[in-house]
C-alpha cells in the first residue's frame, strides 16, 4: 500500500486532522496532482492555520497548480504566520519562494 493509499485509508476511517490532510496534500504533490493537493493542504489550514509547513507547500502547490497570485497569497499569509510563531527559517524560505513569484507576475505583467 502506497503512502497515499494508507493516508486515504486513515481518512476514511474518519481520521481528519491537519497532519493527516498536509500529509494528503504532501503526496498529491509528489505525483504531480497539485489541484487535489491544493484541496488537502487548505483542509489542513482550517484545522490548524498556524502551520507553517502547510502555508510553506500550499504556496508550492498553487505555483504548481498555475495559481501565481495564490501563492503570493499564501506565502505572504505563511510569512507573517511563520514569524508570529517564532518560525524564523520557514519565515525566510517562504520570503525568497513569495520572491520568486513576484518577479514572475511582474515579468509577465
Amino acid at each position: 500500500m502506497s503512502a497515499l493509499e494508507t493516508f486515504e485509508k486513515l481518512l476514511t476511517q474518519g481520521k481528519d486532522n491537519a497532519l493527516l490532510r498536509y500529509s494528503l496534500g504532501n503526496e498529491h504533490l509528489k505525483l504531480g496532482n497539485a489541484d487535489a493537493a491544493v484541496a488537502h493542504l487548505r483542509a489542513a489550514l482550517a484545522f490548524d492555520a498556524g502551520y507553517s509547513a502547510a502555508w510553506k507547500l500550499l504556496g508550492k502547490a498553487l505555483v504548481e497548480a498555475g495559481d501565481q497570485a495564490g501563492a503570493l497569497a499564501a506565502y505572504r499569509q505563511g510569512i507573517a504566520t511563520a514569524e508570529a510563531r517564532g518560525d524564523i527559517q520557514a519565515a525566510r524560505e517562504m520570503t525568497v519562494f513569495a520572491k520568486r513569484v513576484e518577479k514572475q507576475l511582474n515579468d509577465a505583467g
